[in-house]
Formats: C-alpha cells, sequence, structure tokens
C-alpha cells in the first residue's frame, strides 16, 4: 500500500475546495456541489475561514490517530488540510501563549455527528443528547488542565411522560431494566418487561446495534470513576425507578356529594410501591394526587383534582423528578471535576447545543431551541465580523464597511420584555381568568400582526383579512435560517411548567434523603407565595448568561451537518444537506468572511510557497520577506486593486487571484521538474562515462599484472618440470643400485636359515611326531571356547532382571559352563539393578519382598495389592488442622494412619477408628474428635489372624493379663490389609526382635472379654454388591460372608 502524501498546505493536492472563502462562482449550488465531493473522497472537514464544516461520515476513518494528533500540533492553521484538531490546536495556542481566552462553538441538527453522549433514541438520532451543554475546561498558566464546570440547557423532559412515534424514552429507563441483577430489580419493585411500564413506548424499545444492558454496566462503572458513593449510586436509581412505577399510577372520576368529580387512583399497588421506595407516607401522596390546595395570604382554599387535572399533576411530578435529578447528576459530576486550586484560571469553553429545528409539528421546545440558535447566530456574526475588523486594524489594512444581515430584530421579535413573544406568553400565563393557548395567539395577532417577520391567520394589513395559507392555532416566524410554523398547543402548559404545591411539600416530607433534596420549596417554613419562573424566562435568562459569557471569550466555530436520514455511510443527500446550510446560514458566514478579503497569508509562506514565479526571487531571496513579496507581485503584473499589504500578512481580495497565482505555480513547478529533470540526466549520464573510463582503466592494469603474472608461472612451472625429471632420473639410478645390493644381502642370509633351518629338522623330527595329536586336540578345543564366548558377547538378553531369554547352547560339553555363566550374568544384572535404587525405594521393595513371603499363594487379596504403593500415611495428620489435637499426642514418628472399620464385638457392626502404628505403640483415635480410645504397645501383640479369601478382615491378638487385653482382641477391616498387616510384622520384629506370627486360616478363634468367638469366613451373595459383611450368630460364632 502506497505510503499517504504528506500535505505541506490547505491547497495541496485539494479535492474540491478546502476553504469555501476561495469558492468560485459562490452560489449554494456550488457550495453543495464541493461538500458531495470532498464527502465522496472521505474529507469530511472543510473551512470556511476559521469555522469547520463537519459532515457526519457514518463510519469510522483513519484520522482521529496519535500520529494524526502530533501532525497537526503547533502547525499553522491553513497549514495542513482542513481537520478538527487544527482548530483545536490553535485555539488551545491561543490560550496558552497569548492568554485568551476559548470557546469552541458546536452547533448542527440532531444526528449531524456532534457528540456521542446521548440520552434517547429519536427518529434522527439513535442516541440524540436531548440537551444543551456548555463545559468550561480550566486550565492552569502552563496549559496544563486543571479541571472543568458543566451547566446544561433545556432538557425535554416532556419525552418522561411521551414520546413520539418511532422514538422511545431516556435510555436510563431501558439500560435499567434490561441490565440490572435480579436482586437489584427486586429492591428496586421492578420487572424486567418493558411492557408493564405506560411510559415506555413499545414500537421501538429496541435499537439495533445497543446493548442496554453492557451500557447499563458501562454507566454503574462511570458512576465509580467520577466518585458517586454505593448509597448515592442506589438513591438515583431509586429515583429512576419511581418515575418509572408513576406512569403506571391511573385515576378514575368519583362523584362528591357537592355534585363535583373527584379523582381516586384505581390501584394502589403500584402507590404503594412508590412510596417504599421514596420513603413518602401514601396517604400524604394520595392526597396530593386527589386535591390542590391554594394559599393567599392567610387564607388556605383545598380544591379537588378531575381526572385529567390528576393525570397532569402525575405527569408533572414524573417529568420534575427527572429533570432536577438530571440537574442534581450535573452538580454533582461538577464537584468531582472542578478545580481543586483556586489560583487564576486559563478557560477554554465548549459549547454543544441543538441546532436549528423544523419539523411538521414545531410546538414550545422548538420555538426556545430557534430562539437560542438566533442568539448564537448573532454573536457569531458580531464575533466573526469584531474579530475581521481587529484582524483589518491589526495589519493596517483600510476598513470597508461589510453588509450583512443583522437578526436583532427577530430576536427582538421574541425576546423584548415588552411586546415580545416570550413577555407575551408569561404575561398570559400570569394573568387571572381563563388562559388557553388561543388567548396566547390572540394576543400576538393583536400586538405582532404588523411585524415583519411574523405571520398569523391576521394579514399583516388588515385585522378582518385573514390568511388562508396558515392553518388555525398557528403562527410562523421568518428565522434567519428560513420560516418556521409553530403550533401553539401546549405553549401555555409548557412555559408555566407548573407542579403543585401539594405535590413539592410532598416529596419533601420524603425520609428518600435525595428526593428531599430536589424540592427545597416544598419545606413549610419556606413557602414562598410568589409563583415561580416560568420555563421561557427561565431559558431567556440562561442563554443571556450563556451570550455573555461567550462574548468574553475567543469564539472558534464547528457546524456539523448530516447527509442523510438514514444513518448510512457514503450517501449525501443534497435536499437534505441544503436545507440544514440554509438554516445554518453557512452562505451567510462565507459572505461576510468574503465581504473584505477572501484570503490573507504572512509573508514568509507566500514568499517560500510562490518565489519560483520570479527570476529575482528564485531560488533565494536576501532581503525581508515582504519585500520579496511586493517584488514577486510587481513582477506578475497582478492588479493593486487585487491585493494589500499588511504589516505581517499579504491580503487578496479575489479567490481568482489566489487560484491564478495556483496555476502559474503548478506550471512553473512542471517547468522547475522539467529542467531539474534536464539536469539530473546530464549529471547522471557524465557519472557513469566517467565511471566507465574509470573502471577501463583499472580492468586494463589488472589485466596486464594478470597477462605478465600467468607468462611467468608458465616459465616457472617449466623449469620445475625440467628440474624434477633430471632429479628423479638420478634417483632411480641411486635406486637401482640400492636394491641390487639388497638382494644379495637378503640371498645370503635367506639360504642360511634354510641350512640351519633343516639340521634342526632332522634333530628333532622324532619328539615332534609324538606330541603332535595332543597339541591339534588343545588348539581346536580352544578355538571352539573363542568362538562361543564371541557369539555369546553378541547374543546377550537385555539387562532387565525379568527377562527370562537366554541363547540356547551351541555344544553338549559346554552345557554347565552354559548354565553357570546364566546364572553369574542374572546376579550381575540384578545387582546392576539394584544399585540404582535410592534407600527410600529399597525400603519400598523390602517391604514388598516381605509381603510376598507372608501373603504369596496364601491370601487371595494379595495380587491385587501388589501394583499398589505402600503410602503408609493415608491421613495428613501433620497438615490437617483436625487432628492437631491427635497429632500433639503423639510424640513418635507415624509409620500408618489409616481409617479402619472396628467390628464390634457385640453385634458385628462396624464402627470408623484411625488406626496408628508407631515404633513402639499401636493406637485407636476416635475419627470425628481425633480422641486417642486405645494404646496397645507393640509387645503385647502376639499374633495377627485373616481368612485367605479376598477379603479386608484381619484379628490382632494380644497378650493374655495385659493391661491392652482386658476388653479382648480388636477385629479389623481395611482397604490396605496386606500393607498394614507386612508394616506391623516389621515393625513387631525392628522393636521385639522376635517374628509376629501371621496366621491364615478360614475360621480362628478372637478373645473377646472373657469368652473365645470363632469368626468363620464362608461364600455368599451380598446385598450391597461386592463388601463383605459380617454378623454375630451366636455367642460362639461371628460369620463373614465375603463375595
Amino acid at each position: 500500500m502506497a505510503k499517504m502524501e504528506v500535505k505541506t498546505s490547505l491547497l495541496d493536492n485539494m479535492i474540491g475546495v478546502g476553504d469555501m472563502v476561495l469558492l468560485e462562482p459562490l452560489n449554494e449550488e456550488t457550495f453543495i456541489n464541493n461538500l458531495k465531493k470532498r464527502f465522496d473522497h472521505s474529507e469530511i472537514y472543510t473551512y470556511i475561514g476559521s469555522v469547520v464544516i463537519s459532515v457526519n461520515p457514518y463510519r469510522s476513518l483513519p484520522i482521529y490517530s496519535p500520529e494524526k494528533v502530533e501532525e497537526y500540533r503547533n502547525r499553522n492553521f491553513y497549514e495542513l488540510s482542513p481537520h478538527i484538531f487544527a482548530l483545536s490546536d490553535e485555539a488551545y495556542r491561543s490560550l496558552r501563549d497569548q492568554d485568551k481566552d476559548q470557546c469552541i462553538l458546536i452547533t448542527g441538527e440532531s444526528g449531524a455527528g456532534k457528540t456521542a453522549f446521548g440520552n434517547a433514541k429519536t427518529v434522527r438520532n439513535d442516541n440524540s443528547s436531548r440537551f444543551g451543554k456548555y463545559m468550561d475546561i480550566e486550565f492552569d498558566f502552563k496549559g496544563d488542565p486543571l479541571g472543568g464546570v458543566i451547566s446544561n440547557y433545556l432538557l425535554e423532559k416532556s419525552r418522561v411522560v411521551k414520546q413520539p412515534r418511532g422514538e422511545r424514552n431516556f435510555h436510563v429507563f431501558y439500560q435499567l431494566l434490561s441490565g440490572a441483577s435480579e436482586e437489584l430489580l427486586n429492591k428496586l419493585k421492578l420487572e424486567r418487561d418493558f411492557s408493564r411500564y405506560n411510559y415506555l413506548s413499545l414500537d421501538s424499545a429496541k435499537v439495533n446495534g445497543v446493548d442496554d444492558a453492557a451500557n447499563f454496566r458501562t454507566v454503574r462503572n462511570a458512576m465509580q470513576i467520577v466518585g458517586f458513593m454505593d448509597h448515592e449510586a442506589e438513591s438515583v436509581l431509586a429515583v429512576v425507578a419511581a418515575v418509572l412505577k408513576l406512569g403506571n399510577i391511573e385515576f378514575k372520576p368519583e362523584s362528591r356529594v357537592n355534585g363535583l368529580d373527584e379523582s381516586k387512583i384505581k390501584d394502589k399497588n403500584e402507590l404503594k410501591e412508590i412510596c417504599e421506595l421514596t420513603g413518602i407516607d401514601q396517604s400524604v401522596l394520595e392526597r396530593a394526587f386527589s386535591f390542590r390546595t391554594v394559599e393567599a395570604k392567610q387564607e388556605k382554599v383545598s380544591t379537588t383534582l378531575n381526572v385529567a387535572q390528576a393525570y397532569y399533576a402525575r405527569d408533572a411530578l414524573a417529568k420534575n423528578l427527572y429533570s432536577r435529578l438530571f440537574s442534581w447528576l450535573v452538580n454533582r459530576i461538577n464537584e468531582s471535576i472542578k478545580a481543586q486550586t483556586k489560583v487564576r484560571k486559563k478557560v477554554m469553553g465548549v459549547l454543544d447545543i441543538y441546532g436549528f429545528e423544523i419539523f411538521e409539528d414545531n410546538s414550545f421546545e422548538q420555538f426556545i431551541i430557534n430562539y437560542c440558535n438566533e442568539k448564537l447566530q448573532q454573536i457569531f456574526i458580531e464575533l466573526t465580523l469584531k474579530e475581521e475588523q481587529e484582524e483589518y486594524i491589526r495589519e493596517d489594512i483600510e476598513w470597508t464597511h461589510i453588509d450583512y444581515f443583522n437578526n436583532a430584530i427577530i430576536c427582538d421579535l421574541i425576546e423584548n420584555n415588552t411586546n415580545g413573544i416570550l413577555a407575551m406568553l408569561d404575561e398570559e400565563c400570569l394573568r387571572p381568568g381563563t388562559v388557553t393557548d388561543e388567548t396566547f395567539l390572540e394576543k400576538l395577532n393583536q400586538v405582532c400582526a404588523t411585524h415583519q417577520h411574523f405571520e398569523s391567520r391576521m394579514s399583516k394589513c388588515s385585522r378582518f383579512l385573514n390568511d388562508t395559507s396558515l392553518p388555525h392555532s398557528c403562527f410562523r416566524i421568518q428565522h434567519y435560517a428560513g420560516k418556521v410554523l409553530y403550533q401553539v398547543e401546549g405553549f401555555v402548559d409548557k412555559n408555566n411548567d407548573l407542579l403543585y404545591r401539594d405535590l413539592s411539600q410532598a416529596m419533601w416530607k420524603a425520609s428518600h434523603a435525595l428526593i428531599k433534596s430536589l424540592f427545597p420549596e416544598g419545606n413549610p417554613a419556606k413557602i414562598n407565595l410568589k409563583r415561580p419562573p416560568t420555563a421561557g424566562s427561565q431559558f431567556k435568562a440562561s442563554v443571556a448568561t450563556l451570550m455573555k459569557n461567550l462574548q468574553t471569550k475567543n469564539p472558534n466555530y464547528i457546524r456539523c451537518i448530516k447527509p442523510n436520514d438514514k444513518k448510512a455511510a457514503h450517501i449525501f443527500n443534497e435536499a437534505l444537506v441544503c436545507h440544514q446550510i440554509r438554516y445554518l446560514g453557512l452562505l451567510e458566514n462565507v459572505r461576510v468572511r468574503r465581504a473584505g478579503y477572501a484570503f490573507r497569508q504572512a509573508y514568509e509562506p507566500c514568499l517560500e510557497r510562490y518565489k519560483m514565479l520570479c527570476k529575482q526571487t528564485w531560488p533565494h531571496w536576501k532581503g525581508p520577506a515582504r519585500s520579496g513579496v511586493e517584488v514577486l507581485f510587481n513582477e506578475l503584473e497582478i492588479p493593486v486593486e487585487e491585493y494589500s499589504f499588511g504589516r505581517s500578512k499579504i491580503f487578496i481580495r479575489n479567490p481568482r487571484t489566489l487560484f491564478k497565482l495556483e496555476d502559474l505555480r503548478k506550471q512553473r513547478l512542471e517547468d522547475l521538474a522539467t529542467l531539474i529533470q534536464k539536469i539530473y540526466r546530464g549529471w547522471k549520464c557524465r557519472t557513469h562515462f566517467l565511471l566507465m573510463k574509470k573502471s577501463q582503466i583499472v580492468i586494463a592494469a589488472w589485466y596486464r599484472r594478470y597477462a605478465q603474472q600467468k607468462r611467468y608461472q608458465q616459465t616457472k612451472s617449466s623449469a620445475l618440470v625440467i628440474q624434477s625429471y633430471i632429479r628423479g632420473w638420478k634417483a632411480r639410478k641411486i635406486l637401482r643400485e640400492l636394491k641390487h645390493q639388497k638382494r644379495c644381502k637378503e640371498a645370503v642370509t635367506t639360504i642360511a636359515a634354510y641350512w640351519h633351518g633343516t639340521q634342526v629338522r632332522r634333530e628333532y623330527r622324532k619328539f615332534f611326531r609324538a606330541n603332535a595329536g595332543k597339541k591339534i586336540y588343545e588348539f581346536t578345543l580352544q578355538r571352539i571356547v573363542q568362538k562361543y564366548f564371541l557369539e555369546m558377547k553378541n547374543k546377550m538378553p537385555s539387562l532387565s532382571p525379568i527377562d527370562k531369554n537366554w541363547p540356547s547352547r551351541p555344544y553338549l560339553f559346554l552345557d554347565s559352563t552354559h548354565k553357570e555363566l546364566k546364572r553369574i550374568f542374572h546376579l550381575w544384572r540384578c545387582k546392576k539393578y539394584r544399585d540404582q535404587f535410592t534407600d527410600q525405594q529399597k525400603l519400598i521393595y523390602e517391604e514388598k519382598l516381605e509381603a510376598s513371603e507372608l501373603f504369596k499363594d496364601k491370601k487371595a487379596l494379595y495380587p491385587s495389592s501388589v501394583g499398589q504403593p505402600f503410602q503408609g500415611a493415608y491421613l495428613e495428620i501433620n497438615k490437617n488442622p483436625k487432628y492437631k489435637k491427635l497429632k500433639d499426642a503423639i510424640e513418635e514418628k507415624i509409620i500408618i494412619a489409616e481409617v479402619v472399620n472396628k467390628i464390634n464385638r457385640a453385634n458385628g457392626k462396624s464402627t470408623s477408628r484411625i488406626f496408628l502404628l508407631t515404633n513402639n505403640n499401636l493406637l485407636l483415635a476416635d475419627q470425628k474428635s481425633g480422641q486417642i480410645k486405645s494404646e496397645v504397645p507393640l509387645v503385647d501383640v502376639t499374633k495377627v489372624s485373616m481368612s485367605s479369601q479376598n477379603d479386608g478382615f484381619f484379628a490382632v491378638h494380644l497378650k493374655e493379663g495385659s493391661e491392652a487385653a482386658s476388653k479382648g482382641d480388636f477385629l479389623f477391616s481395611s482397604d490396605h490389609l496386606i500393607e498394614m498387616a507386612t508394616k506391623l510384622y516389621r515393625t513387631t520384629l525392628s522393636q521385639t526382635k522376635q517374628k509376629l506370627n501371621i496366621e491364615i486360616s478360614d475360621e480362628f478363634l478372637v478373645q473377646f472379654r472373657q469368652d473365645k468367638v470363632c469368626v468363620k469366613f464362608i461364600q455368599g451373595n451380598q446385598k450391597n454388591g461386592s463388601v463383605p459383611t459380617c454378623k454375630r450368630k451366636n455367642n460362639r460364632l461371628l460369620e463373614v460372608a465375603v463375595p
């Protein structure tokens, strides 16, 4: 994959136009086409001067990596392609280096990609925030963050009680029901089924790609990180549960004696559970839903609520609970993130607020949202013009007045304290008498009918002529972003936002600390008869505070655009984008920016970029950068009216001039590239020629050297060959002479030897003939034995002591030798095998050998014990704290520790006992308590008896007259009989130097107190499988049935 090209200027490799100020021609169509072209190439950011336009791609792009952050760090705003990192870096450096407080204003409609912090699903956005937020991030003098403060605006609390079709309530309700444990749901008196709650819409309860259960865990974890205590988190969830259950309270009418209808709660079970959650007396809350108390000076009047009023009171309480809890959460988070130091701080504000809204049905919420956007547009125009004017003054450029639409007239229509729409709405809400939405509209028609930005059924020209294009109960306002038709239905109620005092006082009486703190006005000691401020007046005051705050800071703007309503990637709906461009006023922004000079740039980068267009400035200009730019522009004959020289920047009035410079630069770069190629090719050819020439000289020198060396080697080789031939001839001549002399000497010696031999044979011939047979026999026998041993060496069996193989005997006369050799070899390999054993292994094999001698072919149980290792200590007495008392009572080494079944002498039933064998004693202890029951010295043990069958019964016979034998012999049953008998035999032999008698018989006598009882083993079918059973037949017989 090719490496991505690094752009060094906004103008390099542009896709479309990176800055809308440079767009030619400028109109709505070219504006949208430029956005679409950049969007199709994954360029989602575009500038309008210092304003960033962001088009939501609805997919992840590789443009937010740490490397990308470093790429934009400490770079000029226009140095690289448009990006939000450029704006944030510019704002941060202005804050840190110039000590200017900053604010970043993020606007756009729901789903345009302003934030990832959402509260609810709407038809336009699966994760819409549904409230406006402003956050001040505080920094110290070095630019390090210290903390922050969050402000929230206009939470859409009406969503708690009613949601439009295709939308759902706030996320937290679904997250709580999906992700809470069964224990928590029971504690909050909730059920997991969404359909159980009237406040939850079911048609959009599930959102594709959203895991409510996982998000609930994320919310709980986030609360812990921010610093919420466990009891605080539980209190918050209890309030959420109470809001959810309020929707299930239903009312029915009930006639009173005076003929008026009174509301009553249908099912009081939900009310009871709400009261248990909130700690409110049930009768108090029930009365608050049925009666309303009105106080005037010293008088109190209690009136009943009909069903409609009761439902209004219920919904008002739910909305207030949720919105006040939301504000409490924001304040609680502010306590955790606020700066801890009191030193002076630098501040960067971030405003994430709803954009201009135009729906099919627009109500009070859209009205005040659009009012807020009018104020933001007003401050945007003012601050943008102010910024332009300040730069012109700073650069000593003549300032010309810029004509633009001032929306102050629209703001005045809405917020004027005397005859503004909000003021008239408050006046209508506060006046006595019958107040409805229709009376409010009539008042608007009286006061605003002639306003050029207000329309209704009442004509602008005459009070008696109607505008039939408008529906009834509606009015229309010409906003800066377009006309919006508002339905007056609900304006009065939503502006009143009235919560009956009875409900406030009921909430204040709650034992739930959090709920009580949310309703301070319910305190009887602080009763205020003054009517609370309306929602409109509160929002107007909040907007005024926000505008005042923003005007003290240097603004930075991000305008977010949603490309389609399907929330899908690669789809660009031009009509939808056009609608957003209009109400965001983006074309107006461009025109304001272009009213003076469309482009400005510092002298140094300008000269660096265009210096190749003038021979005097190319390749290096030695002098001030401004002088170089002046020479450059004079050389290019650019009209004087197209540019102006500032103190540190060149200002270009028309984008066409900039594009002309770019075209000339592009052509000049192509010419320079051709020149560079020509020079490079010439240099490359010359270099190659010189290299070839140098190489030829070197090769020729080396060849001449090689030819001379080869000729010398040939001459030398020829001389050596001649010399060798001469020396060889001389040597062979001398050798022939020496060989002749040697043969003569050897011939004489041989003749003498043969003569002496003949003489000796003649003398001793008679003695040789007498001993020849014996010598031949001995020689033949010696060769046969030698052959036998050599063959045995190659046929030797393995070194395993159990290997029975042995080579066959070759000759009969070697039979005894063959057997003896087999015996010696077996003894030798047994010794080799034993030498490998450790002392512990030798002891184990000695015990196994002892067991073999005692029980092999005598006890049917023996074969199954051969493969089982003798462990001895089957109970880990030293490690098990249960046997600590038993361990402390025994000081000797424990040889056997095993649980056995002791046979009761009276009835033949068994009892579990711990069988312990030490060097000197045999002990029995209780298995549960570890208490020692019997202790028998080994010297008192006389015999061990057992059957020959496959059972684990054995009797330990004691010496008559000993203290241990007072109750008689012991009869046991164990799974490790062979091991226990063997170890008992060896230990007794080691201590007493006498062999213990092991009796193996299917009948033997056992001494029980004063009686001798016969223990008899018989074959029989067992009810419990393969386990032997013991049964007392009579006073003299104990019968053991073995399967």
